[in-house]
């Protein structure tokens, strides 16, 4: 009798940029770990992850295994995993990652710029919580990001999350090199308009930023309580509005 051959499951292959054993923040409610994967189509002025940016590199085999049997020694202490980077979805691993947590009992989460729709729709299914970051309104968002046309792919998640009913929140940071307050609030209003029911706006640390243009900018912020007024204008819009930073 020929018995046939049982092919071993595909080796998960992601390259690691960093990895937080706890972060009560990066999931609403949630106690999270957070892994965060290397590379990045965008170049993002205020970034602070030097460690994620640029073309994305090629794993080494095991990198992945050693975070997930890191999680499975830590299932005591945690409900969740979220997925940042970097840009998470520019591995084609990341589905078959997601999996692996849920296998251990974890939920899931994702922080994305959405430039890759057709991807995030692959991991709709497997996600219980998104951050969506949202940089600017159309061509704002090509500039801040620096990459044209990057804009109606974003447009393309957003409406993918819209229509998905996974919990989810759009986020902006914010430098004023980028984005003056009625920029911002002409988003917000644009965000709400789409449905948008959660929202955070986050001020760019200036002392983490990577381009020295934005770490030592000149640009002067408006008074804090500027920003606070249009954060009290424009809470009746969503069901959360939050300023952080």
């Amino acid at each position: 009798m020929v018995i046939p051959l049982v092919p071993e499951p595909a080796t998960i292959r992601l390259p690691i940029a960093g990895f937080d054993a706890r972060d009560d923040h990066a999931f609403p409610g949630r106690r999270a770990a957070v892994v965060y994967l290397q590379g990045c189509p965008l170049a993002c002025g205020y970034c602070e992850t030097a460690s994620s940016m640029g073309p994305a590199r090629r794993a080494v085999p095991g990198e992945w295994q050693a975070i997930e049997g890191l999680l499975a020694t830590r299932l005591d202490e945690l409900d969740a995993v979220v997925f940042s980077g970097g840009e998470p979805t520019l591995h084609p691993d990341l589905p078959a990652a997601a999996d692996a947590c849920r296998a251990l009992g974890l939920a899931v989460g994702l922080h994305t710029a959405g430039p890759y729709p057709e991807r995030l729709e692959r991991l709709l299914p497997r996600l219980d919580w998104v951050a969506l970051d949202t940089k600017g309104r159309g061509a704002d968002f090509d500039r801040i990001g620096g990459r044209p046309g990057i804009w109606r792919r974003h447009a393309l998640s957003l409406s993918l999350l819209l229509e998905a009913g996974v919990p989810f929140e759009c986020r902006t940071t914010l430098h004023w090199r980028d984005l003056t307050l009625e920029d911002l609030e002409r988003l917000a209003m644009t965000l709400a308009d789409c449905g948008v029911r959660r929202y955070a706006i986050q001020l760019a640390r200036l002392e983490r930023c990577l381009d020295p243009a934005y770490r030592d900018a000149v640009e002067e912020a408006p008074p804090r309580e500027a920003l606070e007024t249009l954060v009290r204008r424009l809470r009746p819009h969503f069901e959360h509005l939050e300023l952080r930073g």
